[in-house]
């Protein structure tokens, strides 16, 4: 159906070629929700070809026959099949610069104004053209099903996903999808430069740059990935957008959190993937050595007090309080989380989804949680006074809490809980630990090889040559494997500070972090970068990565 159809039948019957007559017959005889016009083009009361001329001198716009017309496929490219289904629209070359459009309505406005947003690489020009030939041209070329009108204007076209896999578009996304994946890549960044349009990969917390593309690709891609959320505007790009992505790349189910933000150059995108696989993890897979494995044991089997997580974001937090969840996961036991957000599912645990726009705060959803009479929360960030101010209540009353705070080491969470306007003896009565973490990338153990510590790294990890005589000492190469980084995967160091009577009187005493720090020490606690060294004693990483990761730590 035409966007105007009364005003386009008057149009054709002022230029002669229809009658008032042959109006009423359509009016009247057309069959369910077909359109008059469209029943005078099946029996022949006026062409198509008619039609559309009449609306190119209507709109003054140029007329163009696509019978026989063979497009180039760059030019295809830079019009996303999902675009051309959804406005019916072509793309059928360039005139000093412009993109040429061929478009079958040209009194569809909204199209009309929303079309220069959604395609912003080159300025557009449009051309009329028979609607069939359009839909023809989409079907044959493109792959896609043709649009059904009601759809056409703000809605979503229908598709066959048989075929839609054949569009040059769609293979370059799931592409760069499927190789993220392969190389274990925790996000993806699509970044518009002045000339070009950039893809990194971050892998092992490193971004490494995959691809390079021409600068005309980034409309097409950028809407393609925002029509695979189902959620976000191809329309609006002006404002940063959020959506989450489902696919299946590599016969693997993947899910993706993307986020858009405009920039300079045009919209940037960034896609985190989330990984299923990390939700099954134990403590002893993140690299927690035996000591500190029971260490951490002993509190999980506490029944009640908090145990809080801490470090910088992209530290592994929230992967450690998964694996703890694991860890104490029975029948016998009741656990809630609630999270900003839902990140991954959790068999047999009550997961909580933060949702601020319907006033489901963190805690709200605690208040909510605690009549449902668990034994486990889990709490993915304390961030606010009331949020912990609930949390401390739901320790001292029989719950065990987890939860993650950002402070730099294990002791600071004591100072980070009282600025959070916590009475200093709720904070001596409720934590029974705190941990401080870390990621480090892990050496490959495809081309690892013996080596040696320079002098300056002995000296800035506090290493003497007593201390090497067993060491496995391990330098990276690069390979295949590790994409010649010399590093696959990492791991976590850690401090744990469990809290006895003396560090709850100094607590109650308002002492400060670095009088905690040392009582710390004193009761065994291990540094963030004596878990590094031992960890490059073990050969599993390097003093480069041991050093860089402890630069806050001077002990």
């Amino acid at each position: 159906m035409y966007s105007n159809e009364e005003y386009l039948l008057e149009l054709l019957k002022d230029a002669g070629y229809l009658t008032p007559d042959n109006i009423v017959q359509a009016n009247s005889a057309k069959r369910g929700p077909q359109s008059s016009l469209d029943f005078l083009i099946e029996h022949r009361r006026v062409s198509e070809d008619v039609v559309a001329q009449t609306l190119a001198v209507n709109a003054g716009m140029e007329f163009v026959d696509l019978s026989g017309f063979v497009p180039d496929p760059a030019i295809l490219d830079l019009v996303p099949a999902e675009v051309a289904a959804k406005y019916t629209v072509i793309p059928v070359g360039f005139d000093h610069g412009r993109l040429i459009l061929a478009v079958a309505d040209p009194m569809d406005f909204q199209a009309m104004d929303s079309l220069p947003h959604v395609l912003s690489t080159y300025p557009l020009d449009f051309y009329c053209a028979q609607k069939s030939q359009i839909e023809q041209f989409i079907t044959d070329v493109y792959g896609v099903e043709k649009a059904k009108e009601e759809n056409r204007v703000g809605g979503s076209s229908e598709r066959s996903e048989a075929s839609e896999d054949d569009a040059p578009i769609v293979r370059l996304v799931m592409d760069m999808l499927a190789e993220a994946v392969s190389n274990r890549a925790s996000d993806i960044h699509v970044e518009p430069m002045e000339k070009r349009l950039r893809v990194r990969y971050r892998i092992d917390g490193v971004l490494q740059e995959s691809a390079s593309h021409p600068k005309h690709l980034h409309a097409p891609m950028i809407a393609r990935l925002k029509i695979m959320t189902g959620q976000m505007s191809i329309d609006e790009r002006r404002v940063p957008q959020d959506g989450r992505i489902q696919a299946r790349v590599a016969g693997k189910e993947i899910d993706l959190r993307v986020s858009t933000v405009p920039t300079a150059h045009g919209e940037s995108v960034v896609m985190r993937i989330l990984d299923k696989s990390s939700i099954l993890l134990g403590l002893s897979d993140l690299g927690f050595f035996s000591d500190d494995l029971n260490n951490f044991n002993e509190l999980l089997a506490l029944p009640d007090g908090i145990i809080l997580v801490t470090g910088p974001t992209g530290s592994g937090k929230t992967t450690t309080l998964y694996a703890c969840l694991n860890n104490v996961n029975r029948p016998d036991r009741k656990i809630i989380t609630v999270e900003d957000p839902v990140e991954y599912t959790l068999s047999g645990i009550n997961q909580v989804p933060v949702r601020e726009d319907v006033g489901m705060s963190f805690a709200s959803a605690l208040r909510s949680m605690l009549r449902q009479a668990p034994n486990i929360i889990m709490i993915g960030e304390i961030r606010d006074p009331e949020t912990a101010q609930i949390a401390i209540n739901a320790a001292l009353t029989g719950h065990l809490v987890l939860s993650t705070l950002h402070t730099n080491d294990a002791p600071g969470a004591v100072a980070r809980m009282t600025n959070l306007k916590v009475k200093p003896f709720l904070i001596a009565t409720a934590v029974r630990a705190m941990m401080a973490q870390r990621l480090v990338r892990k050496l490959c153990a495809e081309c690892k090889t013996p080596g040696e510590l320079t002098e300056k790294e002995m000296r800035t990890l506090g290493l003497d040559s007593s201390r090497l005589s067993e060491a496995k000492i391990m330098v990276a190469n690069g390979c295949g494997k590790c994409r010649t980084t010399g590093y696959r995967g990492r791991m976590c160091i850690v401090e744990i500070f469990k809290v006895d009577d003396q560090v709850r009187h100094m607590i109650n005493q308002q002492i400060s972090t670095p009088q905690l720090r040392r009582r710390a020490r004193e009761l065994g606690m291990r540094t963030l970068r004596e878990d590094a060294v031992r960890k490059v004693l073990a050969g599993l990483t390097t003093a480069g990565e041991a050093i860089e990761s402890t630069m806050s730590d001077s002990h």
